[in-house]
């Protein structure tokens, strides 16, 4: 029943009552970079009092990268691929992928109208690699992953004059079932 619930949460000590999740690029490491010791210490002393847990949008291996080979023994859980893939206590705890949940006609056929709207585009520079496939995400950059800073910098400038997300948003709704 819902008083034994209460209950139970009343006698749970305070570390398991709190949970306290952490996006990883931008806080607790900067973009892309290998986590700093002193935030490592920060974290161990929070574990003592609440439970902790990153949240992610890259792949295990690159939090790994980032946050140290022990990633699974510093937090409690560890969302992966936008919480795709879950680890609870260091163990496997659920997987999934778009692929498995959309199937590939759908994925090929999102990936078909992004290369076609993008081929059609009049933008400043492209340089390859406009779809990439995660188990995760797809994601989708008009002037190409494989871009410089500047030309990223350069069509920024353009899109904040000339484009409008939503309207690729809506292409995509109405050209997709």
């Amino acid at each position: 029943t819902a008083g034994d619930s209460f209950s139970s949460f009343r006698t749970m000590s305070s570390r398991d009552r709190t949970l306290v999740l952490f996006d990883v690029d931008g806080t607790l490491t900067r973009l892309r970079l290998r986590v700093e010791s002193n935030m490592l210490e920060t974290l161990a002393k929070l574990r003592e009092v609440a439970t902790i847990a990153i949240v992610g949008g890259s792949d295990f291996v690159k939090q790994v990268e980032q946050l140290g080979d022990d990633l699974l023994e510093r937090f409690d859980f560890v969302f992966s691929e936008n919480g795709l893939v879950a680890y609870e206590s260091g163990r496997l705890l659920a997987k999934e992928s778009l692929k498995s949940f959309l199937g590939e006609e759908k994925i090929k056929e999102l990936v078909n109208f992004c290369l076609h709207y993008i081929a059609d585009l009049d933008i400043p520079a492209k340089r390859g690699t406009f779809v990439e496939f995660r188990n995760g995400m797809i994601n989708v950059s008009p002037i190409g992953r494989n871009c410089d800073q500047a030309e990223r910098e350069a069509f920024n400038a353009y899109d904040d004059e000339h484009k409008d997300p939503r309207v690729v948003c809506q292409g995509a709704a109405g050209a997709l079932p």
